[in-house]
């Protein structure tokens, strides 16, 4: 996905930038960048590949050739960043999170016309020197971005910091994404996750609303354009992307988990699905939440059978070679035998996409001797990829496994009956839900319901993005 952090202040912001950017390394695994700006050196930026190594570790060499009083950086699952662009609205860094469902079309207007884009190594065109060329074409940076968030099919948050030592900071035009504005007693700092700027300092200034663009300045920060009423803030924040102690639109993500936790519990009584099981756990980490949520509802013992070991292996896709991410991904599973062996468990995850990684987890504890495993997904079956936010990087949505189900089940007829398929209560959705276990090896399964994971958000449900689950917009 991605994030950025800025800050802008009448003291250094070098570390205060390489800290909050560190603090989104789990938004992204691909392109890391920073870049300052003092009044002396002007502006000096460093881009980096963080696939093989933490953030931390490619840019802690870079610090010492670093000094400015404003700053910013990103974390990105695709192309490098931040650009620098010099443009007749004068010299600017710019850093993009979101995803551009039209950039072919865009790009050709643009040629049509002369313009030429600089080719990255894969041929493909960097999608921020596509938002620059859009901002550029107006007259002014602030009419720019409202340009090219108009011109956009899909969501465009950004970040821009110019050489008059300022940022210019605005949130995707539906909201999908959080921008949150942080002060401390020598000027402010603009982010994705508040816990970030908690931890450097900083206390909670202002959020951004739907489309609103903030200027922020050591002294002050100023909105230069007034948020939208409609918002569309993407769910899978609190049921996954998000940190557990930051907050989005007031609610807290560990708090929302345990929530959704309890009230899957709750339908399963309910619907009487609650099965007899020795221990309830959570998928590391993110399930872990969610599973002490159901634990505590259902009162059966919360336990962790099996951990990841992170010391070495942070993510497990971090290389490029494929057998390799299998690998690490099973060499991180450290098991409990005495939790596994001959016990019936429970295990919530937050979501499940393909299937693919949870499929090993399946063998993993089954070859560690369990003898039931029980699954529960906090979100509804997910039947379309993401095209706001790239959440699913799936290139058809038949590998997403609950659609591929359907399009085997039923074939094309399926299509039409998808809400029937994503409701676990009806004959079709029953339907599903034994060919996934068959599949995957559960003994059973079930999903969180669309309205129990919006009643766990708590957010007014008109304002939250459900579209990987509903389809509509």
């Amino acid at each position: 996905m991605g994030a950025f952090f800025g800050a802008a202040s009448r003291r250094d912001v070098v570390l205060d930038v390489f800290f909050g950017v560190d603090y989104h390394s789990h938004l992204g695994t691909r392109r890391a960048g920073m870049v300052v700006w003092d009044e002396g050196s002007g502006f000096q930026r460093e881009i980096h590949s963080i696939e093989n190594t933490p953030f931390r570790t490619k840019f802690e060499k870079d610090l010492s050739i670093f000094s400015g009083t404003v700053g910013m950086g990103c974390i990105s699952d695709s192309d490098p960043q931040p650009l620098l662009v010099r443009s007749h609205l004068g010299l600017f860094a710019l850093a993009t999170v979101g995803a551009i469902n039209n950039a072919a079309e865009l790009i050709e207007s643009f040629t049509g016309i002369g313009h030429q884009f600089m080719a990255m190594s894969s041929g493909e065109v960097n999608m921020a020197e596509l938002v620059a060329a859009l901002i550029n074409t107006q007259g002014d940076l602030v009419s720019g971005i409202q340009y090219a968030q108009g011109q956009i099919e899909g969501s465009l948050t950004l970040l821009i910091m110019t050489d008059r030592g300022e940022l210019i900071a605005a949130r995707d035009k539906m909201g999908r994404l959080p921008v949150l504005v942080g002060k401390d007693a020598d000027g402010y700092c603009v982010t994705f996750e508040s816990f970030a700027y908690g931890k450097l300092g900083y206390a909670d200034e202002h959020e951004l609303g739907p489309g609103e663009v903030v200027r922020i300045t050591p002294e002050d920060y100023e909105i230069l354009v007034e948020p939208r009423d409609e918002m569309r803030i993407c769910a899978f924040l609190w049921v996954y992307y998000g940190y557990p102690n930051s907050n989005y639109e007031g609610v807290n993500v560990e708090l929302m988990r345990y929530r959704n936790g309890a009230l899957m519990a709750r339908d399963d009584a309910a619907h009487g699905l609650l099965p007899e099981v020795d221990y309830v756990a959570g998928v590391p980490d993110s399930g872990l939440p969610h599973g002490i949520g159901y634990a505590t509802e259902s009162g059966k013992p919360f336990a962790r059978p099996f951990v990841k070991y992170t010391p070495t292996w942070p993510r497990s896709f971090m290389s490029a070679n494929q057998e390799v991410r299998n690998r690490v991904a099973k060499m991180k599973q450290i098991p409990v035998p005495e939790l596994i062996r001959d016990k019936r468990l429970l295990f919530v995850d937050d979501s499940i996409v393909r299937g693919t990684q949870l499929r090993e987890t399946i063998d993993f504890l089954y070859g560690a001797g369990a003898a039931e495993i029980h699954m529960r997904s906090a979100c509804p079956p997910i039947m379309f990829g993401c095209k706001y936010l790239s959440f699913s990087r799936s290139r058809s949505d038949y590998e997403l496994i609950a659609r591929r189900k359907v399009l085997e089940l039923e074939g094309e007829e399926g299509e039409r009956h998808l809400d029937e398929y994503a409701d676990g209560h009806t004959e079709r959705g029953t339907c599903m839900l034994r060919a996934i276990c068959e599949e995957m090896g559960f003994d059973s399964l079930a999903y969180q319901t669309l309205d129990g994971m919006l009643d766990a958000i708590g957010v007014d449900r008109r304002k939250v993005c459900t579209y990987c689950w509903s389809g509509r917009e």
